[in-house]
């Protein structure tokens, strides 16, 4: 049930007990979510016995002089309304990056957020992926602040330039993930391996932040790295044509599981990102039988994906090396990207 969807107003239940704080927050509410069912729009919503978030986006043309100063006239994504019932910073994670992937998959050069200073978890999480305090709007609600993102901004920083790729001056590689495990980080990607087959990445199911066990020793990687993600075959098919690389990540940080003291810490850091339940990671544990962790960014996914003969004969990896953390250069890794057919808005240079 834990999905975030695309529902129209009009399947969205007002009488819901999450909405009375924005009921309170905005003068109309009622009226204002009324014409926004009429008009048959539509907003992000995670229903999971009852609602946990709501995020409604729409595109602005016009200048805007209720913000101070005022936003000339420009194409650009506005977060029109956002609430999350928040357990921890997951899902407001999954919210947010709604917004980038929305920004980037429609060219917007920015986006802006209207948000209350009291909502200070949620700005936490704003400034965190790069969006800047820019001034205050007012209106019947009263006083709220402005945070935008700029599309074309850079600072050279893994979360701020989210989900930009620095490809320079870095190490890169390709993670092998078995079939299970994948289809558990990157939900909803139905994946067909036939040559030059597009898939569509419903990724507002993900979270930005993943974190990974390995049995391969990635510890001379670390935080700003380059991860090529290799789903490998499913059993019974032939890695030729089935075995694919589907994602970019990014690397924050790598561990060793001997470096926490107990299962209790060990688990503590998994958790909130990891693709592993807890039975998994309590087996892990005892076992030792992985022993690195990968935190990673979740960064593009590959609009085509590449197969292993691919990979093989067009960016020239090894077909007899075994494929589990394989070192990557930097025209494979710019091969990889244009097999991918990722767009050049997404590289930083």
């Amino acid at each position: 049930m834990d999905v975030i969807e695309l529902k129209k107003f009009s399947d969205i239940n007002l009488g819901d007990d999450f909405f009375d704080t924005l009921k309170a927050d905005y003068p109309g509410f009622d009226l204002w979510f009324s014409k926004k069912s009429k008009q048959e729009e539509s907003a992000y919503i995670l229903d999971d016995d009852g609602i946990q978030g709501f995020l409604y986006l729409k595109e602005e043309n016009e200048e805007d002089t209720s913000i101070t100063p005022s936003l000339a006239k420009k194409r650009r994504l506005k977060v029109g309304t956002f609430k999350i019932d928040a357990h921890g910073t997951k899902l407001g994670e999954r919210f947010i990056k709604i917004i980038i992937d929305e920004m980037f998959k429609n060219n917007y050069e920015e986006s802006y957020v209207t948000i209350f200073k009291k909502h200070d978890t949620l700005i936490s999480l704003l400034l965190k992926y790069g969006f800047e305090y820019y001034g205050t709007k007012s209106s019947k609600a009263g006083i709220e602040d402005v945070y935008i993102k700029y599309s074309k901004k850079i600072f050279k920083d893994i979360f701020l330039d989210y989900p930009k790729v620095n490809i320079k001056n870095n190490k890169k590689f390709m993670l092998s993930i078995f079939p299970e495990y994948h289809t558990r980080m990157f939900p909803n990607s139905q994946l067909k391996t036939e040559k030059n087959h597009v898939v569509e990445d419903t990724s507002f199911t993900n979270s930005i932040q993943k974190i990974y066990l390995s049995g391969a020793n990635i510890s001379n990687y670390g935080r700003g790295d380059v991860i090529v993600i290799y789903r490998t075959a499913d059993k019974g098919k032939k890695a030729e044509y089935s075995s694919v690389a589907t994602s970019i990540c990014i690397i924050n940080e790598v561990r060793h599981i001997s470096e926490f003291k107990d299962f209790d810490e060990f688990y503590k850091y998994c958790s909130k990102h990891s693709v592993f339940d807890k039975n998994e990671l309590e087996y892990f544990w005892k076992t030792k039988r992985y022993k690195y962790l990968v935190k990673m960014l979740y960064n593009i996914a590959l609009n085509k994906r590449p197969i292993r003969q691919q990979l093989i004969e067009a960016v020239g990896l090894d077909r007899n090396e075994r494929w589990v953390a394989v070192q990557l250069n930097d025209e494979q890794l710019i091969k990889i990207l244009e097999l991918g057919e990722v767009d050049e808005s997404f590289i930083i240079n």
